[in-house]
Formats: structure tokens, C-alpha cells, sequence
């Protein structure tokens, strides 16, 4: 098998991954929208759930890109061991602000590789963050955005987000939902991606 004449399909359907691979001069050949239950199970954990479902998109997408190699990722949000939802409602945004309002979080994301050979080579990265303690105004100015709309922990950090962020340690793509350091190395060390 000539892993290097691969296509790689993209088993997400968020455009922020497919703008991140893009900056690695990527276009991926296919892109699946995976549908995979995304409920956490009960007392998992944030790390838990961003390996279980990037490997779940992975292998919900194989049937579909046989003799492809797929990427998956999923990113979680967790304060402490509580997970964040995705921003679904405003009542969601205004749960996720206060709680990440003056405080540290994690930002964990699943990166899978699944190979035509039945390999898997799995990563997961952390990222902290650190938001300033935010206003009455600027959680209404951020709901009124609709930026938080599906977006893991209500929040995104490439946009107005940023203005929140006091301090963050590790990947910046990481938080923006790939990692490109450890996806890049993860595709060198395969042969996929040229050293």
C-alpha cells in the first residue's frame, strides 16, 4: 500500500478544520459529516469523550471512503472534570460564560488517523485557557453575536472570544478545533505528508 497516494477524507463537518488544513496547504478529497451521538457517558471525563468520539467519527466514516485514509477529530471543552456543551441555545452560552468567566479551562482535542490497513494512531491534545472575569455587557454583546452557536464550550476563540482570552498554554489551532503541530506530525510519520 502506498500510503503517500492516499486520498484523505475529513470525517467532520466543521469548516474551521477544513480552514486549518488549508493553512498546511491540505484539501482534503472528501469530507464526511459523521453522525455519531455526542452525549458524554455518565461520570466520563473531558479527555475520555474527545478520544472516544474522534475514534467513533473515524470509524463511522470508513464504511463511506473505503481505501481512504481518514482524519477525525473532536474537541471538548471541560472546566474541571465537568464537560461543556456545544453552543446549542442561548441558554447553553450564558451556562458555558459564567462558568469559564475569571477562570481556567482546558480545551482537549481527539486527532485520529484511520488507515485502509486497520491502524489507528491516536493524539490528544490539551490546551489551557484562561478567560478574564467577563462583564454583564459583554456576555449579552457575545450572545447578540450568535458567534457561540456550535461551537464546544459556547465560545469561539479565532473570533470575538479572543478579547476574553488573558492567557493561553499549548496549541492556539488546538482551541480553533485541529491541533496542526501533532495532525502534521501525525501525517509525516505515516508518509502521508512530505517530511
Amino acid at each position: 500500500m502506498d500510503i503517500a497516494r492516499l486520498p484523505l477524507v475529513l470525517a467532520s463537518a466543521s469548516p474551521r478544520r477544513l480552514d486549518l488544513l488549508a493553512r498546511l496547504g491540505i484539501t482534503p478529497a472528501r469530507v464526511i459529516a459523521t453522525d455519531i451521538d455526542e452525549t458524554p457517558l455518565k461520570a466520563e471525563q473531558p479527555r475520555a469523550l474527545a478520544a472516544r468520539l474522534s475514534l467513533a467519527k473515524a470509524e463511522a466514516a470508513l464504511p463511506l471512503a473505503e481505501g481512504a485514509l481518514i482524519l477525525a477529530a473532536d474537541t471538548v471543552v471541560g472546566v474541571g472534570r465537568r464537560i461543556l456543551p456545544k453552543g446549542e441555545t442561548e441558554a447553553d452560552a450564558r451556562q458555558c460564560l459564567a462558568l469559564l468567566s475569571g477562570r481556567r479551562h482546558c480545551v482537549t482535542t481527539g486527532v485520529v488517523l484511520a488507515l485502509p490497513d486497520g491502524r489507528r494512531i491516536k493524539r490528544l491534545v490539551e490546551t489551557n485557557v484562561t478567560f478574564q472575569r467577563l462583564t454583564q455587557a459583554q456576555v449579552e454583546d457575545y450572545i447578540a453575536s450568535g458567534e457561540w452557536q456550535g461551537k464546544a464550550g459556547a465560545y469561539a476563540i479565532q473570533g470575538r472570544a479572543e478579547a476574553f482570552t488573558r492567557f493561553i498554554s499549548g496549541s492556539h489551532s488546538n482551541v480553533v478545533g485541529l491541533p496542526l503541530f501533532e495532525a502534521a506530525q501525525m501525517l509525516r510519520g505515516i508518509g502521508w505528508l512530505k517530511p
